[in-house]
């Protein structure tokens, strides 16, 4: 662990981070052995956590455990997982364990471990404006300092020659549905706060579950658990055509390699905009494990002749909602492909209808005369995952998780987190801190680099036998 130099309250900061999620937290950890780079990060939050509403028993993360914060750039780090289970002692069972794919609650103490101990991290501080202070040539941000419980505290103000943005996703609500959250009369809850209200849902008379992803899977299968047989009374139902498992092939996980993203953001903006849409099973569909524990449970109900109380139907929209005596919700449905309508009436509903990136509007108002966008006014995001800005502006603004539609479906993989992270801090020292692969995929995603770049093979030195023979 790095010990920071003591930071001089007049002296302008290398890099302010905005937001401690997972991306940020990555940069921080790669950021703290760097000596010399002055950062801090910001975050509004009493502390980390991580989908806290979704931290179901059972449920793992879709990425191997080597796609931690660090490991892909810098295995020796002392901030990989591994190293998080040798500090808890738990190294062993771990590999008696033998798992590749670790649970969210265990990525999640992961995670919080990290943030408990590096040193440049302040929770408690929201940051409320960003602006270019083109006298200094430095960055403003302004924040708030908030009390235990959330109430500000103090102002304050920090410059910065570089700013990092990892603000992260927010809930998703579709429009026909907002009325019904915004009335806490019925539970309809978005499965973000899943956790929270899940003894409420238990108690509920119909559960609808909206959302056939991975998020709205695991919650309906949570529930199927612990409802009773005969007497589940489930709904579960979206818009995707069927209850499609997610693209997990090996050439097909190739998308989610710099070498992918790299060649996306060489395509011009509507051919990246129609393969976003198009890519959807990379990322939205559900993992094979969960879907085959869903058909277990339901067949495991069916052992005495009858069949579960549940109702699974993908191609389905919501077309309108509304409540009934205040008591229930009607949700007025559409079938995409018989185009037939129907209403259904329920207890209580989970929104699995994912998240969306966090719009930078509100917080950098006071760039927005520097920024350049593209034909759908959204901010343009160069190759080092940096905010088009005028050259008169000489610091950056790095962007995580905010640039699907520059770099495409591996923007919130946390695969590609800690080579993004080492990518900008490369990018910010001007020097090359982290080496980074020059090949990452066999695949050729396009015809205009000529013929693939083959590294060199390594020669290492050979072994001298300690006994002869042996």
């Amino acid at each position: 662990m790095n010990t920071p130099a003591p930071h001089t309250p007049d002296a302008p900061r290398d890099l302010v981070g905005i937001g401690i999620g997972p991306f940020n937290l990555s940069l921080a950890a790669l950021a703290d052995p760097l000596t010399g780079l002055d950062a801090v990060f910001y975050d509004q939050r009493p502390g980390f956590r991580w989908h806290p509403g979704l931290l179901i028993d059972g449920a793992r993360v879709q990425v191997p455990f080597l796609a931690d914060l660090v490991t892909l750039v810098d295995p020796a780090s002392p901030w990989t997982f591994l190293n998080h289970l040798r500090a808890r002692e738990r190294l062993f069972p771990f590999y008696f364990a033998e798992r590749f794919h670790i649970e969210r609650a265990e990525y999640d103490a992961y995670c919080r471990w990290v943030a408990e101990n590096l040193p440049a991290l302040r929770f408690h501080h929201q940051v409320d404006a960003v602006r270019w202070n083109p006298e200094r040539d430095l960055f403003e941000v302004d924040y708030t300092q908030l009390d235990a419980g959330g109430e500000a505290e103090a102002l304050g103000r920090t410059h910065t020659r570089n700013v990092v943005l990892g603000i992260g996703t927010e809930p998703h609500v579709p429009d026909p549905l907002r009325p019904l959250v915004e009335d806490p009369a019925v539970p309809v809850v978005h499965a973000a706060d899943y956790l929270r209200h899940r003894d409420t849902l238990l108690a509920a008379g119909h559960v609808t579950v909206i959302g056939t992803g991975q998020s709205g899977a695991e919650v309906f299968l949570d529930l199927l658990r612990h409802r009773p047989a005969g007497r589940e009374r489930l709904h579960w139902l979206g818009r995707t055509g069927a209850l499609a498992p997610m693209e997990y092939s090996k050439l097909g996980l190739e998308h989610f390699t710099p070498d992918y993203t790299r060649y996306f953001h060489g395509l011009a903006e509507p051919v990246r905009d129609r393969l976003v849409a198009a890519q959807w099973q990379l990322h939205k569909g559900i993992d094979a494990d969960t879907t085959a524990a869903i058909h277990d449970e339901l067949y495991r109900r069916t052992l005495d002749g009858g069949w579960p109380d549940t109702t699974l139907t993908p191609g389905v929209h919501v077309r309108t909602a509304g409540r009934i005596a205040a008591t229930q919700v009607e949700l007025h449905l559409e079938h995409e492909q018989q185009k037939t309508r129907s209403r259904l009436t329920t207890d209580a509903v989970v929104l699995a209808t994912g998240h969306r990136e966090r719009p930078l509007g509100r917080l950098l108002a006071g760039l927005d005369p520097y920024m350049r966008r593209d034909s759908s006014e959204r901010p343009r995001v160069d190759d080092r995952h940096r905010l088009v800005l005028d050259p008169s502006v000489t610091g950056s603004v790095y962007v995580q998780n905010a640039e699907t539609h520059t770099h495409g479906v591996g923007t919130p993989d946390l695969g590609l987190a800690a080579w993004r992270s080492a990518t900008i801090l490369n990018d910010l020292t001007g020097r090359e801190p982290y080496p980074l692969p020059a090949r990452t995929a066999f695949t050729t995603f396009g015809l205009d680099g000529g013929l693939p770049q083959i590294p060199s093979a390594r020669h290492h030195r050979a072994l001298t036998p300690l006994v002869d023979g042996i």
